[in-house]
């Protein structure tokens, strides 16, 4: 065995022992890394370098702002006029409280930009609401859960930005626009698979729709979609950059939270604050340990074996693709969202552009398939975070998300086959 492969084998070897073992994602990452730079002689001081490297971006920075700018809204009381707002639009129809979860997790993720964020918050209200109007735990539980990854596709999403600085740069506006219509699709696919669950299980109808209504809950949460849209059209309108754009966001979002909604006092601004560090000192560990381990793959050269291996099994790029969603759904159940993207974009990025993928459809594909990882045990968070709100064992919150679980892979392949999802909406804007 050549020096390289065996440097490769305690790269990985050790990276995946240490999963197992379930020592924290940042520490198994900065370790194995670790044990690679020490086998290959280099001087250690390279840790330092690349961990700073890692996070010395100008577009990660927007990171830091979406997170804060989710915390600010999701705790300035916006989570019960957004469901406010989906009733009036969707909770006339059978099993209406589950069409209304999942159209409210549309509306809150274009806010939070994150789907433990959505469980967390959104889930408090919703599940002891469905439980009381007849629906079963678990059902409830599973509804809320799998709803929550459309906020990964609707901009703002820190994850896009994420995957927009582990490809290279790709344009985040562009990526802002793309997640539109995966996220509706997403949501829809959703209500298909609840209508029928209700239907079956003759769960209630909501009141009768009110155009009167609809208006009036559409006012009163302007001031928070207004936030969203000073995001996205800022950014692909050339106004501002993508971090200008999240920091106006912050500030936005301060002044509605406090002084439009009065959610927040300034005491619990401060609150707010201490929960986003203790967020974003995670999130920069993550990427600022991935950025060793990328180097590592780098230098030995992974990415090329693997896109050799992988492309030298078969040149079918329907197979191909099947292939790149089924190696993303594998790393989402051992491994979390933040770092399956930094470290399996280098790899994986090239073989899907060999066979025609378009960039920004890959980082759609991505972001749901590390979505979906997100609800898959061992490591599925948003999942431990369902089982935790909802109070229902996870064995039961997991059967009850079978029917979901189909939904959302239906929605992946079509993502994967129809290019047109992700990519009409940022080629119509420019």
């Amino acid at each position: 065995m050549s020096s390289e492969s065996l440097a490769i084998l305690i790269l990985l070897g050790s990276f995946f022992v240490l999963i197992l073992l379930r020592f924290p994602i940042a520490y198994a990452v900065a370790l194995s890394s670790f044990l690679c730079l020490l086998y290959q002689g280099l001087p250690l001081t390279t840790i330092c370098q690349q961990m700073v490297k890692g996070i010395s971006s100008f577009s990660l920075m927007a990171v830091p702002f979406f997170i804060t700018m989710g915390c600010l809204m999701g705790s300035g009381g916006i989570s019960k006029k957004l469901i406010a707002l989906a009733d009036a639009c969707v909770g006339w129809m059978r099993g209406g409280m589950a069409m209304v979860n999942i159209v409210a997790s549309y509306f809150f993720g274009g806010i939070s930009g994150s789907a433990s964020a959505d469980t967390a918050s959104l889930g408090t209200i919703l599940i002891p609401m469905m439980v009381d109007q007849g629906y079963d735990d678990d059902f409830s539980t599973a509804v809320t859960i799998t709803s929550s990854c459309e906020g990964l596709l609707v901009p703002p999403s820190h994850n896009m930005v994420i995957y927009a600085t582990a490809a290279g740069g790709i344009s985040v506006g562009s990526l802002f626009l793309a997640g539109y219509l995966p996220g509706a699709l997403l949501a829809l696919s959703l209500m298909v698979g609840s209508y029928i669950i209700s239907v079956k299980r003759n769960y209630p109808k909501g009141q009768k729709f009110s155009m009167k209504n609809l208006l009036k809950q559409l006012s009163v949460s302007f001031w928070a979609l207004a936030a969203v849209l000073i995001v996205v059209f800022g950014v692909v309108g050339g106004v501002f950059t993508a971090t200008e754009s999240a920091a106006i966001a912050v500030i936005y979002s301060l002044i509605v939270s406090i002084f439009i909604y009065k959610g927040l006092d300034w005491k619990g601004v401060w609150n707010v604050f201490e929960d986003c560090v203790n967020t974003l000192s995670i999130v920069l560990i993550l990427i600022s340990t991935s950025s060793i381990f990328g180097y590592c793959l780098t230098r030995l050269h992974v990415p090329d074996l693997a896109a050799n291996a992988i492309i030298g099994m078969t040149d079918n790029p329907i197979i191909l693709a099947l292939l790149i969603n089924l190696i993303l759904f594998v790393l989402g159940c051992i491994m979390d969202m933040a770092p399956i993207i930094l470290i399996a974009t280098p790899i994986l990025f090239p073989i899907a552009t060999s066979i025609g993928i378009d960039p920004i459809q890959f980082g759609i594909m991505l972001v749901l398939n590390c979505g979906i990882g997100l609800l898959t045990p061992p490591v599925g968070a948003v999942l431990f975070i369902g089982s935790a709100v909802g109070k229902v064992p996870m064995e039961r919150v997991v059967k009850a998300t079978l029917p979901f679980y189909l939904c959302m892979i239906i929605t992946l392949l079509l993502i994967t086959f129809i290019p047109e999802i992700s990519l009409w909406l940022p080629s119509v804007l420019g």
